[in-house]
């Protein structure tokens, strides 16, 4: 079944019955990827909510810092930290050149190029996400970055090839229709929509908005790295995918710290 296979795949999530990883299967699966995406951003929304309500003191300036840190280590947990890893890859890759890349991704040492993204990755996603918090729409931006990270994974998986001929890349390549895509992103635009006008912070049309163009501006991210990827590896592999969601969702974070449109 493909939702039991892409939560296997994506999450630490408990999932019942067999996972086939057959490529029609993953195919469907990857096409659900930002389904994972907006169950790991509602867990983390829900974290953070409980956590600042018990840490929060009456008359006292509200604590956004440790609330945002949390929230990024449980997204973190809860992909066993995964596409921190790929990206980690992805980046000692770059830093070893093109001719030596793939064999540097499939290294399981950590080189220095894979800590400096590590450290700026999680600076940038716990700054962000600190500032939505304190911008009253802290729960949006996670649920909206988690979906658009997970939707650059499903967009990776229609044309763009294999860098290597095993591996999960090999196994996920071209395995999405350009109309499992569309519907796929259509879906995360809509809920991003709902999500941003309906948000218990206190949504409207303006955060309704801006949350639909943080999933635009976040996906068109995630396209460029795409593009440069393939061109300087060949084709996508797990790595690479790993290091879109990261890179994607971080970007969609960002924006979502923004007041476009002014609040």
């Amino acid at each position: 079944m493909p939702i039991r296979t892409i939560f296997s795949l994506l999450s630490i999530l408990p999932v019942r019955g067999l996972v086939a990883l057959d490529r029609r299967t993953i195919g469907r699966a990857m096409a659900i990827a930002p389904l994972v995406g907006l169950t790991l951003g509602v867990i983390t929304a829900l974290t953070v909510t409980i956590l600042r309500i018990f840490i929060t003191q009456p008359g006292q300036p509200v604590e956004t810092l440790l609330p945002a840190a949390v929230g990024i280590a449980t997204l973190a947990g809860l992909t066993r930290g995964l596409h921190l890893d790929g990206l980690a890859d992805v980046a000692d890759g770059f830093g070893a050149g093109q001719d030596r890349a793939l064999a540097a991704m499939r290294d399981s040492r950590l080189g220095a190029f894979g800590v400096l993204a590590l450290v700026f990755a999680v600076l940038v996603q716990v700054g962000a996400l600190s500032l939505t918090i304190s911008e009253h729409r802290g729960t949006v931006s996670i649920v909206v970055a988690a979906m658009t990270g997970r939707l650059a994974a499903t967009l990776a998986c229609v044309h763009a090839p294999a860098a290597h001929p095993t591996g999960l890349g090999a196994l996920v390549a071209r395995t999405v229709a350009p109309w499992q895509a569309a519907c796929s992103g259509a879906a995360v635009v809509a809920v991003a929509a709902l999500a941003g006008r309906f948000d218990v912070d206190g949504g409207d049309a303006g955060g309704a908005l801006r949350a639909v163009t943080a999933v635009a501006v976040g996906t068109v991210a995630g396209w460029l790295l795409r593009r440069f990827l393939v061109r300087y590896l060949g084709g996508i592999t797990g790595d690479v995918l790993g290091a879109l969601v990261e890179v994607t969702a971080t970007v969609t974070l960002v924006f979502m710290t923004l007041n476009i449109p002014p609040a």
